[in-house]
């Protein structure tokens, strides 16, 4: 069996000490993760560029999720911004004058509750191959870029600035040497940032700028302020005018606004602005100068912090789109407008947008949704279906065989999909199914029936889904005295770990249902602080009201069952940490006890030791108030004492689970990507092979099949699969040994049924398919030998042993130092039937015979050391009614014996491939050697040979064709017909393929006794034409 790790052994190393702080990378060079999707619900673009050059060549970016190429006009994509310290991308810009020189500006530019901060500015000067910070680095969300047209070094930042912070990196940057060096040009407050910025496209030194003051809290959100205004400048920034009321724009405080030239006739421009009176859209047609209101229509937009952008046809001034919770148009100049992708179309809620500068019925569009893209100005869209951007809040699984994964997802609903599929073509966006719409939160699948599942969208309306049939019941808890309840724009759901018909859900008090949610408890008091002072969420939004429960405060966060009935952990939303250890009779807090936790931080996460009574992780993070420190606290006490075990993590804390197994091996996931510690958090180490930087929601490990499942924030789910090799890399390297070999399996593979994919056979290109687990048998060595010690074991030898220590196969592997990942067929040795092109001194093994289920034993040699290990080929359970054990061994010797009788035909075959050699061999000498009279006499006197050889040749294999041809029945067929009824039928053995053996058997004995007699009574005459002419063919 697999090598066990001992919990106390690992305990023991905890305490003496660790050789090294990071794991080697030749330990972890192929521990792969999976990307499982889905993509067609796909996340949040912000951003959208075109190459001038190439209309197929599109650039993506994405809320969370870096940014996207792709080089066929969206039919397939790369992404190109995977390794950086951020994948929240705000704004992109090309360089007019070499668009293969990317510029690309982090933290996405809509400050909605969720929102990702980024980084600063990056340039890549080779079309995203490789990239360079520019700086910039504390403004956190840039919305916009321009690149001066005629001058690259010439460059402008529009720069939101952190919302949940007041800080003085906001405004317009610019840079007059490449990047190098910035200079803030524009600046009013510390909480006003320039949210929208445009170019004249005629003048490159005229600037219209929206300067917009906001500030983001847990509890509130306020667009507008004094600070917030539309300025103008018309020598790249040196001075600048702000227009007001006197120029025609609305009175007062002013909040966001989109603006836009018209390419065509740049002297119209059109600004919709947020206002205290009634947001409108006004126009100048002087170049900005004087405005005029042109319409209050409902249809130009409704949201103006989350979408107020406004884009004009190249070729038509009148004719203007506005992008907002639907996608409209004008074509009036501004005065009329009609929704032209409602909300049942495509995706909504839309925040990019893209316009070809010479073809205006070519469009793109960005949203919550993902990407679509018109070729038609609008009137129908094709949705790109294979960007996997999905922005996961959490993560679960079930038991099934093979399991599922759910999640909910930001704006995009609840789903259900599968970890890996028994199925041909990779996980395909079809096999998710989605559960439940709005935005998505946890999904709980009920653990006697996993037919039903909990599923939840914002402020805690859940329901009990059946995944059959879609029937849902509404389940949402009420307070049975009446009292108004504040659920947090992701409410907590557990489950009892000890009932499985009871579960916990969280609003400012914990229920309790034990009957599925049909009826509810109150088992605590307010676990919140109940500061009504923070619970004026109903008037969120500023100039613009926004209630949509996303600034709900004061409310729970996560409820956590423990290793003992009755204990549950609680947190909130304002810095509370509770603990009862009698099913909510008593309650006890202790948030006190988490020191340097400043008060009132958010606590999303607790996750209990599987390994101590009374142990749990806390993740507690404080970046909505501008502190982006990491916290994340250990207790082994129940809370009596903790320890901030995350203080060496390069960003905030979002999730964390702990291995089963290894009680010191942790994982973390942040906002910059998943890191892990071997040694309870002492070292740090990103994870970088197969992941990209992402912020990680949600982190589960599957306690049957030891996968880590993560839920990001922005590129859908990943696994890796199992952690069983992690574990023992640790092991080596907490030992500090270097083995010179080891052998590890990572999983019992299995003998399966594979069933075609759903749709199409052929899909092309423009499919999504998440990559697939190998059920097959997966093998890592470790190989510590240097290259010296090794040069004459050129290769690993690996051997299959029966459990009746019967060889039945060896492979030969090429060594490769650290460890190694081998994938390898569960097939013993087999000759096969003869392979006409195979050559003769091809030794490898023609055509394996598949194995039986049962118990295994490999053995590994390399260089006079051995290592070995076991394991069981189990038989797909789904099958369990239909093939016994006793039906794969009678197939199994029945193919054996069938193949080991192909030995006279195999001698048969290679005797005329080397009959053939040695007549074309003597042809080229007499060509050589003799006259051309004699040659051609000694040619014309070997045609009788070669016709004999090509006849028995084409009994075995058939004649040699061009085009499509009905073969006469050969050998190959007959054998051919018989292994028809062994493809994917593993049960006893056919009757059929008996009758068919009898015919071939007849056939194959007829053909050996004609070729013995060609040997004995026509070949000899080789040997005399070749003496006669005196072709020595050994001379």
């Amino acid at each position: 069996m697999k090598r066990p790790l001992f919990v106390a052994i690992l305990l023991l190393f905890s305490v003496l000490g660790f050789a090294q702080d990071s794991i080697p990378q030749k330990l972890l060079s192929d521990l792969n993760f999976r990307s499982i999707g889905p993509a067609g619900m796909s996340g949040r673009i912000t951003a959208i560029k075109v190459d001038p050059r190439d209309d197929n060549r599109i650039y993506a970016g994405s809320a969370s999720g870096g940014l996207w190429r792709s080089e066929n006009g969206g039919t397939s994509w790369s992404c190109i911004f995977n390794n950086e310290a951020v994948s929240s991308v705000g704004s992109i810009a090309l360089d007019p004058q070499n668009p293969d020189v990317i510029w690309l500006g982090t933290g996405e530019g809509n400050p909605r509750n969720s929102n990702t901060g980024g980084a600063g500015i990056y340039r890549s000067p080779d079309g995203g191959k490789s990239w360079k910070l520019m700086g910039l680095e504390e403004s956190r969300h840039i919305h916009r870029i321009l690149v001066h047209p005629y001058d690259p070094n010439i460059i402008y930042v529009a720069a939101i600035g952190n919302p949940w912070a007041d800080s003085k990196d906001r405004g317009v940057y610019k840079s007059i040497d490449g990047g190098k060096n910035w200079e803030l040009i524009l600046y009013n407050n510390e909480r006003t940032g320039a949210a929208e910025m445009v170019m004249d496209p005629q003048n490159p030194d005229k600037l219209i700028v929206n300067i917009w003051e906001h500030r983001r809290n847990p509890w509130f959100f306020k667009s507008g302020g004094p600070g917030s205004g539309l300025y103008i400048t018309y020598d790249g920034g040196a001075s600048w005018s702000q227009k007001s009321e006197k120029d025609g724009l609305p009175k007062g405080e002013l909040g966001r606004m989109g603006i836009a030239i018209a390419p065509s006739q740049p002297n119209r421009i059109y600004a919709l602005i947020e206002n205290k009176e009634k947001n409108a859209l006004y126009r100048s047609d002087d170049g900005g100068s004087k405005w005029q209101k042109i319409s209050v229509d409902p249809n130009i937009g409704n949201r103006p912090f989350y979408y107020a952008e406004i884009y004009v046809d190249p070729e038509n001034e009148n004719r203007v789109y506005s992008i907002w919770s639907v996608l409209s148009r004008s074509e009036d100049g501004g005065k009329n407008w009609e929704v032209i992708a409602p909300y049942d179309y495509i995706h909504p809620d839309h925040h990019a947008f893209y316009i070809h500068p010479q073809d205006p019925n070519y469009i793109i569009n960005g949203n919550d949704g993902g990407l679509n893209i018109s070729r038609d100005r609008g009137r129908s869209w094709r949705f790109v279906n294979n960007l996997p951007l999905a922005q996961f809040y959490h993560i679960s699984y079930d038991m099934e065989m093979p399991y599922n994964v759910y999640g909910g997802m930001q704006d995009n609903g609840s789903w259900k999909g599968p970890a890996y599929v028994w199925r041909a073509d990779g996980i395909r966006n079809d096999y998710w199914e989605e559960l439940f719409f709005g935005d998505g939160f946890d999904v709980l699948p009920d653990p006697n029936n996993n037919r039903y599942v909990y599923a939840m969208s914002q402020e805690g309306f859940v329901g009990r889904v059946d995944v059959n049939t879609g029937y849902t019941q509404m389940i949402r808890p009420v307070h049975p005295e009446h009292i108004k309840l504040r659920y947090n724009w992701n409410a907590p759901i557990a489950q009892d770990p000890f009932d499985s018909t009871c579960i916990y859900f969280g609003a400012q008090f914990v229920f309790k249902s034990k009957d599925q949610g049909q009826s509810w408890e109150v088992i605590s008091p307010d676990l919140t602080t109940n500061d009504t002072s923070k619970q004026h969420f109903d008037e969120s939004g500023g100039l613009t009201y926004d209630v949509t429960g996303a600034e709900n405060y004061t409310t729970l966060l996560c409820i956590e069952p423990g290793l003992s009935p009755g204990e549950l952990w609680v947190s909130s939303d304002d810095g509370l940490l509770h603990l009862s250890r009698d099913s909510g009779k008593n309650w006890q807090e202790l948030s006190a006890k988490m020191k340097a936790l400043p008060e009132g931080a958010w606590i999303p996460q607790i996750v209990h030791s599987a390994h101590q009574k009374g142990a749990a992780f806390v993740v507690a993070n404080d970046y909505r108030r501008g502190n982006e420190k990491p916290y994340l606290y250990y207790t082994d006490n129940y809370g009596k004492s903790f320890r901030n075990i995350g203080m060496d993590l390069p960003a905030y804390v979002l999730s964390v689970v702990q291995d089963p197994v290894d009680p010191n091996l942790l994982f973390a996931g942040t906002q910059r990507g998943l890191f892990f510690t071997w040694d309870m958090g002492l070292h740090w180490q990103k994870w970088t092979k197969d992941f990209p930087t992402v912020p990680v929601n949600d982190l589960k490990i599957h306690p049957r099949e030891h996968d880590l499942i993560v839920g990001t924030f922005g590129r859908a789910a990943y696994i890796l699969d199992p952690l069983e090799q992690l574990r023992e890399s640790i092991a080596l390297h907490r030992r500090n040994e270097n083995p010179k070999l080891q052998l590890y399996t990572v999983n019992d593979p299995w003998k399966h049924a594979t069933k075609r994919a759903d749709g199409s056979r052929f899909p092309a290109d423009g499919i999504f398919k998440g990559e697939n687990r190998n059920s097959g048998l997966e093998v890592f060595v470790y190989n510590g030998f240097e290259k010296e010690d090794s040069v004459k074991s050129k290769k690993l030898q690996l051997n299959l042993f029966d459990a009746q220590n019967k060889l039945q196969r060896t492979w030969y592997l090429d060594p490769k130092e650290g460890l190694h990942k081998y994938r390898l067929a569960m097939q013993g040795k087999g000759l096969g039937f003869p392979d006409k092109n195979r050559s003769l001194n091809d030794t490898t093994e023609q055509a394996p015979t598949p194995l039986p289920c049962g118990y295994y034993r490999l053995e590994l040699s390399y260089a006079g050391q051995k290592a070995d290990q076991s394991f069981v080929y189990r038989l797909d359970p789904r099958l369990s009614d239909q093939i016994s054990l006793e039906d794969l061994e009678s197939s199994f010797h029945y193919r054996q014996k069938l193949d080991a009788s192909l030995d006279s035909l195999h001698l048969a075959s290679d005797w005329l491939k080397e009959a053939k050699m040695k007549i074309q061999i003597s042809k080229e000498l007499a060509q050589l050697s003799l006259k051309a009279d004699q040659a051609k006499a000694y040619q014309d006197s070997l045609k009788s040979l070669e016709k004999g050889l090509k006849e028995l040749e084409e009994k075995i294999f058939g004649k040699v064709v061009d085009g499509y041809y009905d073969q006469p029945e050969t050998l190959q067929s007959q054998y051919n017909a018989i292994l028809m009824y062994f493809w994917g039928n593993w049960a006893e053995v056919p009757s059929q393929a008996q009758i068919l053996e009898d015919k071939y058997r007849k056939s194959e004995q007829a053909f050996l006794e004609e070729w013995k007699a060609f040997k004995q009574n026509d070949w000899p005459k080789f040997e005399s034409l070749r003496q006669q002419f005196n072709l020595n063919l050994k001379g």
